[in-house]
């Protein structure tokens, strides 16, 4: 019997689609669909004139912005494979990020075009297109090669979620070189709608955008930085539909504080291996599967899988289905602290803490313990004027006598990932 095959399924590409159908609509800030193409095309001739060829893998070392927005999209003009490099990692780790690339762009593409360099004016969508790093929040980040359909299929989930306008103003102050930054601009020109790329979180800068009238319909936060605008005087922004919440766990209070200003929120479940986003407002996207292990660990399949965590991802999360049918994340399997054989997830004494009115953040983690194993100790982000004790009474009150954090230490900033992330080991 012959074995059976698969086609290769073929797409138009999606930056010459958009330019042709769209040519004068932003693409990336001012910068127009057809200017876009423009520059991207000049880039990509000039990168085949360097040697780059299809399959080859580019590092992309820029700040976010147009720039970096041309290089990616001339690499996949080529059919090579994206790599960005987090700017912030120190010399030896972009190294190792880089390490097997044909070329890293860290500036401007000089050199001889290549006239007869072939572009590609359609994605296989089984073929690789951007490698993403974790974040690497308990070690070193780990490479994970997304293809054409991950991308796509996740902004079609994306779209279903949360609705798509024709004049879509999506707002990205997230690192390009996460998962999170880079589905904005892969969404966008999916879309061939409008990517607003800020170099950084800049909550003057971000607000003054939020508050025009012809602002950002959407944009992608993390709970530190919308507390920030929050802070900051973020009030009924008129354009919004949607403020994205990802990166970390959303407290109860920060989204009543952010309905309470009129600031629509959207809270978000992801990871890199599953290209973004698996739940939206506690839903799977549309083709995104997600079920419980028999320990209660999160199983994700579906086309925004990456092929090498595939095809039942286990995510390494712990989870539940509340009575509504959304997902409800308890937090890292790795991170369960056994104490006097009981188990513990910080995520739940964490809710705990952050419910108390003169607490901002709070971290928990395990600290090894003579008498009981692992000990349940905590690190908060609070009022001055609030003590330990009155913390520990609060949550006696409200949890079992094992979960009640032994200790609570005082700080002014819990340290984080750039995604947002709580990095528990420098707790330690």
């Amino acid at each position: 019997m012959t074995p059976a095959t698969v086609a290769r399924v073929l797409v138009d590409a999606w930056l010459p689609r958009a330019a042709e159908h769209h040519p004068d609509r932003p693409a990336v800030n001012a910068l127009t669909y057809a200017e876009l193409l423009g520059e991207v095309d000049a880039t990509a001739r000039r990168l085949a004139g360097r040697g780059v060829r299809a399959g080859d893998r580019v590092g992309i070392a820029l700040a976010p912005g147009e720039a970096f927005c041309i290089a990616l999209h001339a690499i996949l003009r080529l059919g090579a494979v994206a790599v960005p490099v987090d700017l912030r990692l120190s010399a030896r780790e972009r190294e190792r990020v880089v390490q097997g690339t044909a070329e890293v762009i860290d500036g401007a593409v000089i050199g001889t075009p290549a006239s007869e360099a072939r572009l590609r004016e359609r994605h296989d969508l089984d073929a690789p297109a951007i490698v993403v790093h974790t974040s690497g929040t308990s070690g070193t980040p780990k490479a994970v090669e997304l293809t054409y359909g991950n991308w796509l299929w996740s902004a079609l989930g994306s779209a279903v979620a949360l609705g798509l306008d024709p004049a879509e103003r999506w707002l990205c102050a997230l690192p390009l070189s996460h998962v999170g930054g880079l589905s904005i601009v892969m969404r966008s020109a999916i879309y061939a709608t409008t990517a607003i790329v800020h170099e950084r979180f800049d909550t003057d800068r971000v607000l003054d955008a939020l508050v025009r009238e012809d602002g950002p319909t959407i944009v992608s936060l993390v709970p530190t930085t919308l507390q920030r605008l929050l802070d900051a005087g973020l009030r009924e922004p008129p354009a919004l539909r949607w403020a994205l919440l990802g990166g970390a766990p959303a407290t109860t209070a920060l989204q009543g504080r952010a309905a309470a200003a009129g600031v629509p929120v959207a809270t978000t479940y992801g990871l890199t291996e599953a290209c973004s986003q698996v739940t939206t407002l506690g839903a799977p996207l549309f083709c995104t599967r997600v079920r419980m292990a028999g320990d209660g660990e999160i199983l994700v399949s579906g086309p925004t899988v990456a092929p090498g965590a595939g095809p039942v991802l286990a995510t390494g999360d712990l989870g539940e289905w509340r009575p509504d049918g959304a997902l409800a994340v308890a937090g890292r399997k790795a991170d369960t602290i056994v104490s006097g054989g009981e188990n513990v997830a910080p995520a739940e004494v964490e809710a705990v803490l952050e419910a108390h009115p003169d607490v901002f953040e709070a971290a928990v983690h395990g600290r090894a313990d003579p008498e009981w194993g692992e000990a349940v100790v905590a690190t908060v982000v609070a009022d001055p004027d609030v003590q330990a004790d009155e913390l520990r009474a609060w949550c006696a009150e409200r949890l079992a006598r094992f979960k009640v954090p032994k200790e609570i230490a005082f700080t002014v900033a819990l340290p984080r990932t750039p995604s947002g992330k709580v990095v528990r080991k420098d707790l330690q």
